[in-house]
Order: C-alpha cells, then structure tokens, then sequence
C-alpha cells in the first residue's frame, strides 16, 4: 500500500484530497496545523482505517524530517494562502510557504522520498499577458502572496536541479467547492444568500477566473502523482474556461433562486496593480502527461457546492456578516 502525507491536510483542497486518496486505496498520513484545541479542521469530518491525522507546524525542520520517515509520496498544501492578509502580515507568508517549502523539500532529500508534489497557484502569472496561460507565461508578484509562492516554486525546483528530488510543480487555478473559505468569492455569494440577505456585498466583479470544481483539482493532484513523466516540470491544473465574477455571481443567484443585487465594497477591492485581471489557464500540458480531463461544469461545481452550503450545519461554520480577511 503506498504512504503518503498530505501537509495542510486540514483545510479546503488538502480535505478533499485526503478523502480521495483514502478513497483509492492509499495510506494516508494527514498533517494538520498544531493548535491546543486540537482541532483537525476539516479532518474532523473524516473516519477511514488507513488515516492517521497528526498536528504540527512545516516551519519546523526538524518536525518536518521525523514526519517524512517511511512515506513514498509527499503532497505539500500547508500554505498562507489568503491575499489580503498577505498586504499586513507578508512576513508570515515568507516564513510559510517559502521556509516551509524548503523545510519539506529537505526533509524529503534526506528520507528519500519518491516523489514530492508542491502546491503552487495561478496567482503566480498575475494578469494575464495573453491566454489561455501556460506554464511558460512570465511569474509576476502581484501580491507578497503571489511572491511567496514564486519563491516556494522556485525553491523547489532548486532542489530537483541541484539534487534530483523528485519534485513535481502542481499549478492549480481557481479552485472552489464545499468547505472553501469564506474569504473566496464562491463561497461569499452563497453564504450571503443562503443567510437570506438581498444586497450582497463583494468586491470588484470585472476580474476573470478559470474556475476548478475541487473534486477535478484533486483528481489532478492523484494522476500527477502517479505520473513520473512529469517530475521536474511545473504543470497548470485548469479547465480552460474563462467566467467573469459578474457573470459567476448571476449563475449562483440563478441557481438560488435568489432575486439579489451587489453591492461593491470598497474593503474588499485590492490594490490597482495588485489585482489580477484575468486568468485563464491552458490545461493542454497535464492533458498531455496524465490524460486529465475535468468532469464538472461550472453549473455542476455550483449546484453541488450550493447543495452544501445551503445545509444548517455547515452555514453555521461560516460569518456572513464579516468580511474574512
């Protein structure tokens, strides 16, 4: 049976992917970040015999060699991840996901992993500068978010040319689904509407997005993984579809049922040259190495994560009144 570890295993996408990899078959060693709750985020919704939930923090070397031991495959997700925290705290997002890349990338040097994925984002490219984008499209820092995870790419390429690591870049684009934070437009729209509110408050509508259902974003993560074809490359996971926020927006309230209008706050827009204009990525390269291809619409993404956002119980989870930085 093939051990892996999932860092970041407590959150959105990391869920996912640790449901679905128990779900085929693997062990799964699944990192949540330390707390003296001892609150395994989402992980607290998983129960499978060959899971093993541990708490502890990847900007810890020394945390992060012990928990590599014995593993064959490692999926780095732990990152900061949000872009408006990332303008007051960029500190913490150099000692995250850069620090903490490089911790895992060595970590996974000395125990001899076989192959190691990490977690990048669309964010690296900014704006798009023509589309669909590809993985040679040029890295712009928009954000210290988007720089960070320049860096943490960037460090670990280092390690598989200088050191062979078996390292494989996994660039998803928009990914949305059940359990994303509130912090996420998706999420934003049909948490307010579902809280019965008419006047939803968002940001700037015109941004393009290549949106990802998230059961398609971890299906990709799985084929990469299994695919040694792609070690040393850095490869988008997109569905090659472009949607603006505005006309997200309209197909959410649509399928709501919901008569609402926006109204734009001024809090929640970014910085004009920090904003990211468009995005549409190219998904022909992991079409050529794995033969990925997304099985979810945009319309069919929406309904299943409206589905669950709409349930009491998860609702309650989320603050609608607050904008989530």
């Amino acid at each position: 049976m093939t051990k892996v570890l999932v860092t970041g295993a407590d959150g959105f996408i990391g869920s996912h992917l640790t449901e679905m990899l128990l779900n085929q078959g693997f062990q799964v060693k699944a990192l949540s970040y330390y707390n003296s709750f001892n609150d395994w985020g989402w992980l607290n919704e998983i129960r499978h015999p060959q899971l093993e939930v541990i708490s502890g923090d990847v900007r810890d070397p020394y945390f992060c060699k012990h928990i590599t031991q014995n593993i064959d495959i490692v999926f780095h997700l732990a990152a900061l991840i949000a872009i408006p925290y990332s303008y007051i705290a960029p500190d913490s997002y150099v000692d995250t996901n850069i620090k903490g890349t490089l911790n895992m990338c060595q970590a996974a040097k000395e125990n001899g992993i076989k192959k190691i994925l990490i977690t990048s984002t669309s964010e690296v490219y900014g704006t798009a500068q023509y589309v669909p984008i590809d993985e040679k499209h040029p890295k712009q820092a928009q954000s210290p978010y988007s720089a960070s995870k320049i860096g943490a790419d960037a460090m670990a390429m280092s390690f598989y040319n200088s050191f062979k690591l078996p390292v494989v870049i996994v660039r998803p684009f928009n990914t949305y689904g059940p359990r994303q934070s509130a912090r996420a437009i998706i999420p934003t729209i049909i948490s307010q509407i579902a809280s019965g509110k008419r006047e939803i408050t968002l940001g700037d509508l015109s941004p393009t997005r290549d949106f990802n259902f998230v059961k398609d974003t971890c299906k990709g993560f799985i084929e990469l993984a299994t695919c040694d074809n792609a070690i040393g490359q850095e490869v988008n996971i997109s569905s090659n579809y472009e949607i603006s926020m505005l006309d997200t927006f309209q197909i959410i309230a649509k399928l709501m049922n919901a008569k609402v209008t926006f109204i734009e706050d001024p809090n929640r827009l970014r910085p004009k040259s920090s904003e990211v204009f468009r995005l549409w990525g190219d998904n022909s390269k992991i079409k050529l190495l794995t033969g990925f291809e997304p099985q979810f619409s945009i319309e069919q993404g929406l309904s299943e994560t409206i589905e669950w956002f709409s349930q009491a119980d998860n609702l309650k989870k989320y603050k609608a009144d607050i904008y989530n930085v």
